[in-house]
């Protein structure tokens, strides 16, 4: 397969409504890390917070509806189409419905449920 994964520097945390504040206070006020609220216009994510996490970005996304926290990775490829018909000839599906995404983007998942957000290497 010509199409390789690659980390992004992109990793989200989805954090219950009610642990939100406690959680952004804990990166800003203890860990004493670089902590800014983003507007978001997202049907799943009240608000979001970008921590710089040394090399990779941190989002603290609030969302309404979890019990509990999940983390979400990023993965970029040079080419889509090839990656993901690579993906499902390994019996990968696209799953898009778990929260509203670009289209030119995807998400994916592995066994254990651990979500990729699937997207698009920007040239060097």
């Amino acid at each position: 397969m010509q199409s390789e994964f690659q980390a992004g520097i992109n990793i989200a945390i989805k954090i219950p409504k009610n642990k939100y504040g406690q959680t952004v206070a804990f990166y800003r006020d203890i860990l004493k890390l670089e902590v800014r609220e983003v507007p978001i216009t997202n049907p799943t994510v009240s608000r979001t917070h970008e921590v710089k996490f040394g090399a990779n970005i941190l989002w603290l996304d609030c969302v309404d509806n979890y019990t509990h926290s999940e983390t979400w990775l990023q993965l970029t490829v040079p080419d889509m189409e090839a990656a993901t018909a690579y993906l499902q000839s390994k019996g990968v599906e696209t799953c898009d419905e778990l929260e509203e995404i670009p289209e030119n983007m995807h998400w994916i998942q592995d066994p254990a449920g651990t979500v990729f957000n699937l997207q698009m290497r920007k040239p060097s």
